[in-house]
């Protein structure tokens, strides 16, 4: 039987490729300077836009220290999307020195706090042993958590470790359900989820497509919920 590629190989190339987006909206040039003065006065809020200033370059000429530097104080308030950013800092040793251990450590902080890349992130980190020791079942807790807030990396990864028994144990329905759920937006869970199909008994199929309306279901009640919590 054919084995799946590893969460690993596919997450390798993606880990880092998401990026926190400011929480009231892009960040625009023509407010550096607001958000500058936010962050000289303490609001984490304006911490991280300044951050997200520098590290993109919006109204300002890129600067990866000054953005690692805005982001830890926002993450140090407990500003979740800085302490994402600053794990992503870190791991790639971007504006300071490269510690797997300190990403992971922020990756966590954020994780903890319902932060879905983050959770992803964690998750990978378990998964490949980067600043932490490999386990697969912290591994699938945490892409897990991200999958269920409708992270189609996650998803793809969660379908993995279903379909190769890893960490959890094998079930080729889970796996397919999962795939499925990270098709639309993910080329390499599309590719997964038909050549699972090949292999899927008519019962088999009928159960999928079943969990998958669940899944459905309860990542939109979980969204709606968190839409409406207040902040």
């Amino acid at each position: 039987m054919q084995r799946f590629p590893s969460a690993v190989l596919k997450y390798i190339t993606s880990l880092f490729s998401t990026r926190a987006a400011a929480p009231k909206g892009p960040v625009v040039p023509g407010k550096f300077q607001e958000y500058k003065a936010g962050a000289e006065r303490g609001d984490a809020d304006a911490q991280f836009n300044l951050g997200c200033c520098y590290d993109l370059g919006r109204g300002v000429a890129k600067d990866a220290k000054e953005a690692a530097k805005w982001y830890r104080k926002a993450a140090e308030q407990n500003y979740v999307p800085a302490q994402f950013n600053l794990g992503y800092c870190y791991a790639n040793g971007q504006g300071l020195r490269k510690d797997r251990e300190e990403a992971v450590k922020w990756y966590r902080r954020a994780a903890e706090q319902g932060h879905a890349e983050a959770q992803s992130n964690l998750g990978y980190c378990y998964d490949n042993g980067r600043g932490v020791g490999k386990d697969a079942v912290e591994a699938v807790k945490w892409y897990r958590q991200a999958a269920e807030q409708g992270h189609a990396e996650a998803q793809f990864n969660l379908g993995c470790c279903y379909a190769n028994g890893q960490g959890v144990a094998k079930d080729i329905v889970e796996a397919y359900a999962w795939f499925s759920m990270a098709a639309n937006s993910d080329a390499d869970a599309a590719g997964s989820r038909d050549l699972l199909r090949k292999g899927l008994t008519p019962q088999q199929f009928t159960d999928a497509q079943k969990r998958m309306r669940l899944l459905r279901s309860q990542i939109a009640v979980a969204s709606n919920s968190t839409l409406k919590s207040p902040r």
